[in-house]
């Protein structure tokens, strides 16, 4: 009777299986039923995950929702979907576009978003992390939508931040990882985040994981997130400052050096990799409150300096143990907090640190500063580190400390005269000459120019700096002169003494950096100062010199070649006929030894290099070769080129009678001398027909004198002309009186008719008006009956559709719940039927042919009813067909109805297998009629297909 049961089914494809796994998780009414469905699903998810997210993935959403309350369903509901967000590399169906597809069915409802956020607030490992992975997936995806569902969730900010007081490190840094990845870029959400207490919360997370030196990648996570909180973010950053949060850095920047003084162990080299990572990106959030031009910049440099932050971060850019970049970047940080602000640079100077010039000696473990080193002001400090420490490898802290003194002096008119004070005084004292820009830049070429040109570059950098449009400073070091002239000895002036370096530089072939960093500093030296490119031409030679290098042949360097065209340029543009080389002439040496193309040549040459070109965009520091490192300009000689390119490039065209005028100090230098005499000529012209004008004038005076006698003959007979023509007016005045009354009477005369006339039309306007507004207004209330008319007739169709259709829905859905009733009584009775047989058959083995006999009747009558009710399905069947499309949903239930009769059957095979086991015989007719069931149903089967 069963015995077709017994064959093996078809084969399932992967398609196929997927498909009934998400069709029982889309009708399965017991919680394990779902349960075992999303357990087969999370098994296809990695290696199909476009064909599981087809299908089951509203499916699996709304799990989350349904079964929220249990942990299992939704630990396996979580990691399914994760599994779709990252499938195997190797799977035909992995997609960039399947993350963006469940990130837009995640974001496209508030509700999704809200539901992941709602797990956080349960206690559960799992469903807390994956939910929070998941949040990671979805932003990544799609980053802008997500933001805003997170934003708008009720409490969805704080239940993240709260996050990261979780004890458990898996769920607090998926957090951390969460909240850095939702930051970046929104203010608002950046606002809110740190309203939080999340400032707080970071410097916790970082405690807790053994701070900038022992932490590990978490601590560097969160400065990261601390840096997205600040980054633009004045409110962030006034909070954070009003907080007294400063303390904090401060804190962390003092252990970094004091670990490093104390007894050191050692220390895995990927661990040092991170505790430098971990110092480095605290040093950039610092940088971020120091923004130049930013609105809370002078706050928050006052604030570094109350908290010691300015103080700690000099320390540790003067530490020994301290690896180079990490001090470059903590000197650079200190330029930052004092640069602009006049307070804080004048206070600087009074610091003090470690001497770099001394060995570091053992520590004794317990102190917190390293003994025998002696301390030293601060702006002594870094002339040491800028000038007398010629290590290649230490470039990097050499250009941060030069930028420190730039900084130190920068806006600062009075700081800067006293530094180029001192080191003029120091200069002339013959005292601290390795630390003096003055000493370095005139002392004779030593070995160390050619071992080390960096030292002669930092120096020529910081005086540029020095006298970079500063008239008072250009002017003070224009006093310094080598040489005794009452002894006899030739007086030789700063800006001679320096150009005689470049030149003897140029004619050895010493390294281009050195010949740069003269040529930087004498440009922008006798830029708009007539006096210093007087002193330059009193030894004439060096025009010559500088003539000969860009003509060398071969070519010298491009960079050497340009810059000693643009200062000829310079030297041309501001010299005068009084010059020691008068401007004519030094215009035709120009001319002569060089040649216009090729001066332009120059030009072109050095503007098109990429150390000019691309200086904004090339990282000026070491390359890590341990070679020299190639930068040759700074950053601000740069910019003063592209400022004056056009004009020095055009200075060599202009000619040689016009001097340019300079307004120094408020007092106007140089002028043409052909304009002095134009404007002379000019005016002993003026002054002749000025004299002519007087004489002009006495004439006129005369001639004035005799027209006034003849008007005063002329007046007195026009006086007796006119009372005689006033007499003739009054007369007339009389009779025009008369005339005017009469036109008036006829006037008012005329304006009533008028009147009248108006009266009656206005009368009939009215009338012809009220008579046109009855009419409208009965026409709109016939229009307005009709409207109503037509929207009743309208309703009420819709209505009566709606009503029958409302019919029709209720009909199926009785049907369908009445089927669904009868299908589950007769599951519950077979159920109850098979327990009976195993309860008789462990009962009573020895009535074996009475129990036979009563299966077999049992099986007959459950035969029947499956009968019965495969005749009602199949009436159904044809009822649903012809609503097929309004009521798809209720042939997929029928499917799973046929499904269940199957498993019933299979059942019933197992049942007479287990009775042929326990010994009782199963008759043919059983078989038989077995058969012809399975042939009926297989026919019902086609019939629903």
């Amino acid at each position: 009777m069963f015995s077709s049961i017994a064959t093996a089914p078809a084969k399932q494809s992967v398609g196929d299986t997927i498909t009934v796994l998400s069709g029982r998780l889309g009708s399965a009414t017991l919680l394990e039923d779902r349960r075992a469905a999303i357990l087969g699903l999370r098994s296809f998810a990695k290696d199909y995950p476009a064909s599981v997210a087809s299908g089951a993935l509203r499916s699996l959403i709304a799990c989350l929702s349904t079964d929220g309350e249990d942990v299992d369903t939704v630990r396996v509901v979580l990691e399914t979907l994760l599994m779709l967000f990252n499938p195997n590399q190797d799977s035909p169906e992995a997609s960039e576009e399947i993350a963006l597809w469940l990130a837009d069915e995640f974001t496209q409802r508030q509700e999704n978003v809200t539901l992941l956020l709602d797990f956080l607030e349960t206690s559960d490992f799992y469903s807390r992390l994956y939910s929070l992975q998941l949040l990671v997936a979805i932003l990544s995806a799609r980053t802008e939508r997500t933001e805003e569902c997170i934003s708008l969730a009720p409490l969805g900010i704080p239940r993240l931040v709260a996050v990261l007081d979780d004890r458990r490190e898996a769920i607090r840094n998926e957090a951390l990882t969460l909240l850095t990845y939702l930051t970046p870029s929104s203010p608002l959400i950046q606002q809110s985040v740190a309203y939080q207490n999340a400032f707080e919360r970071i410097f916790a997370i970082i405690e807790a994981e053994g701070s900038l030196s022992e932490g590990g990648r978490t601590v560097e996570d969160g400065l990261i997130f601390l840096a997205n909180l600040l980054r633009l973010n004045p409110s962030n950053q006034s909070l954070f400052r009003e907080s007294g949060l400063g303390l904090q850095l401060a804190k962390l920047l003092e252990s970094t050096y004091r670990a490093g003084n104390e007894e050191e162990e050692e220390v895995a080299a990927w661990a040092q990799e991170q505790s430098n990572r971990n110092i480095y990106a605290l040093l950039a959030v610092v940088r971020l409150f120091l923004v130049r031009g930013a609105v809370g910049t002078s706050q928050n440099q006052a604030a570094f300096w109350q908290h010691g932050v300015l103080y700690h971060a000099l320390q540790l850019a003067f530490s020994h143990s301290a690896e180079i970049r990490i001090r470059a970047e903590a000197l650079t940080t200190c330029a930052e907090i004092i640069r602009g602000n006049a307070s804080l640079q004048e206070s600087f100077a009074q610091l003090q640190v470690p001497s770099v010039l001394e060995p570091a000696p053992a520590t004794n473990g317990h102190a917190s500063k390293p003994k025998g080193i002696p301390p030293i002001y601060v702006i002594d400090g870094l002339l040491d580190l800028a000038l007398s420490v010629p290590s290649t490898q230490a470039f990097d802290l050499r250009v941060a400390a030069c930028q420190c003194i730039q900084a130190y002096f920068f806006g600062h008119p009075d700081v800067r005269m006293h530094f180029l004070r001192r080191a003029i005084e120091g200069h002339k004292s013959g005292a601290d000459e390795t630390a003096n820009v003055l000493t370095t830049l005139l002392r004779p070429a030593s070995i160390s120019r050619v071992n080390d040109p960096y030292r002669h570059w930092f120096a020529s950098a910081i005086m540029f700096h020095l006298v970079y449009d500063n008239p008072e400073g250009k002017a003070l070091a224009m006093s310094v002169t080598e040489g005794d002239a009452e002894s006899g000895e030739e007086v030789v002036t700063c800006i001679q003494t320096i150009t005689a370096h470049l030149v003897s530089a140029l004619g050895r072939d010493e390294d281009d950096r050195v010949a740069v960093g003269y040529l930087m500093l004498l440009i922008g030296w006798l830029f708009e100062d007539m006096d210093g490119v007087d002193d330059f031409l009193g030894e004439g030679s060096n025009v010559h010199a500088l003539a000969q290098e860009i003509v060398r042949h071969p070519a010298g360097g491009v960079l050497v070649q340009g810059l000693c065209a643009m200062i000829l340029g310079v030297i041309y543009e501001f010299s005068t006929k009084d010059s020691p080389i008068p401007r004519p002439t030094l215009h035709s040496v120009i001319m002569s030894r060089v040649g216009r193309e090729k001066y332009i040549d120059a030009f072109n040459k050095l503007r098109s290099h990429p150390f000019m070109r691309d200086f904004e965009v090339t990282p000026q520091k070491a390359d890590g070769s341990g070679n020299l490192p190639e930068v040759y300009f700074d950053a601000v000689f740069v910019e003063f080129f592209k400022d004056n390119y056009s004009r020095l490039a055009r200075a060599i065209d202009r000619d040689p009678g016009l001097e340019i005028s300079v307004i120094t100090n408020g007092v106007q230098k140089g002028i043409s001398r052909e304009l002095v005499d134009s404007l002379r000529s000019q005016l002993e012209e003026k002054e002749q027909a000025l004299q002519t004008a007087l004489s002009d004038v006495a004439s006129l005076n005369s001639k004035l004198g005799q027209e006034q006698a003849d008007h005063r003959r002329s007046k007195e007979a026009s006086a007796a002309e006119l009372a005689r023509i006033k007499g003739v007016n009054e007369a007339i005045q009389r009779h025009h009186e008369d005339d005017i009354q009469n036109l008036n009477v006829r006037h008012q005369a005329e304006v009533q008719g008028h009147q009248r006339q108006l009266e009656v039309a206005q009368k009939e306007a009215i009338a012809a008006l009220e008579s046109l507004r009855a009419e409208n207004a009965s026409k709109e209330a016939e229009l307005q009956r009709q409207i109503e008319y037509v929207r009743k007739t309208a309703e009420a169709e819709a209505a009566r559709v709606q009503r029958r259709a409302d019919a029709e829905m209720a009909d199926l859905r009785a049907t369908i719940s009445r089927l669904e009733v009868d299908l589950m009584k007769a599951n519950k009775a077979r159920t109850q039927e098979v327990q009976g047989v195993r309860e008789e058959l462990s009962s009573k083995l020895s009535s074996e042919e009475s129990k036979a006999k009563a299966a077999e009747k049992r099986a007959t009558d459950l035969e029947g009813q499956l009968s019965a009710k495969r005749a009602e399905i199949e009436k159904v069947q044809k009822s649903l067909e012809e609503k097929e499309e309004q009521q798809s949903t209720t042939q997929a239930e029928l499917d799973d109805l046929l499904m269940v009769f199957g498993d019933l059957e299979e059942k019933v095979d197992k049942y007479k297998k287990r009775l042929k086991e326990l010994g009782e015989d199963v008759s043919d007719g059983e078989d038989d009629d077995d058969d012809d069931d399975d042939d009926d149903a297989a026919e019902e089967e086609d019939d629903v297909d």
